[in-house]
């Protein structure tokens, strides 16, 4: 079996048993050889741009004699998929604002997948507002911290939903109704960011220089108030 980091673990224990996959941005196609190899995925696709990760994605998937149920591709996002090919679509290790640009790019490949899978690092209230208005509604949020930095799991299925509050989208609809403890440790990174561009601005002077901190201490009551939320 092979040896995948917790994220990856992470991001695989929402997928189903018994699907197609495909993993776009796949590097070296960890994630579709775990898959394969523990009966989740029935066959897998792993798309990858670059030469260096797609030629070591083709490497390992031999390695582990599983070319016949894993198929390499090179290609940009959701290129290298036919519409209708899979169940389950997996994309991470990326910034949600880039994931978002695949699936709206790609948007006719997603023909037939009942669920996406995806790890945004930062920018996932971008994701989700993408997500919600084109027919998706999130069914499932993780959160986890991998090399010093915040990733979430954003899973979601066909189907309608309504987030009108400005931070679900942020910080996950999920992951606040759970209290998700790595919200603290989020906010508490955006805090100290605030803290330091108000010093930075105590020597300003002028309009602007006042609307950048109203806006700065009222983004910091909006955190305030979320801290209190997962607190309690």
């Amino acid at each position: 079996m092979i040896n995948i980091s917790e994220r990856l673990a992470r991001i695989a224990s929402f997928v189903p048993h018994g699907v197609k996959t495909a993993d776009i941005g796949s590097d070296h196609a960890y994630l579709p050889i775990y898959l394969v190899q523990r009966g989740q995925s029935v066959q897998a696709v792993a798309g990858e741009l670059n030469e260096g990760p797609f030629l070591g994605a083709e490497r390992n998937v031999r390695s582990h004699g599983l070319a016949d149920k894993i198929s390499v591709r090179r290609g940009n996002g959701l290129a290298v998929l036919t519409s209708g090919e899979v169940d389950v679509i997996t994309v991470s290790g990326m910034g949600g604002g880039t994931i978002r640009e695949i699936l709206a790019a790609g948007v006719e490949k997603l023909e037939g997948v009942s669920r996406l899978v995806l790890s945004p690092q930062g920018d996932g209230d971008s994701l989700r507002r993408w997500l919600l208005a084109h027919g998706w509604k999130i069914v499932d949020e993780d959160m986890l911290i991998e090399d010093e930095k915040i990733y979430e799991i954003v899973v979601a299925e066909r189907g309608e939903m309504v987030l009108e509050d400005p931070l679900q989208l942020e910080f996950g609809p999920l992951l606040l109704a759970r209290k998700h403890p790595l919200i603290l440790e989020r906010i508490e990174y955006e805090l100290g960011k605030i803290t330091l561009a108000l010093k930075g601005l105590e020597k300003a002077k002028g309009d602007s220089g006042q609307e950048r901190r109203d806006a700065l201490q009222a983004r910091r009551r909006q955190l305030e108030e979320v801290r209190s939320h997962v607190s309690s």
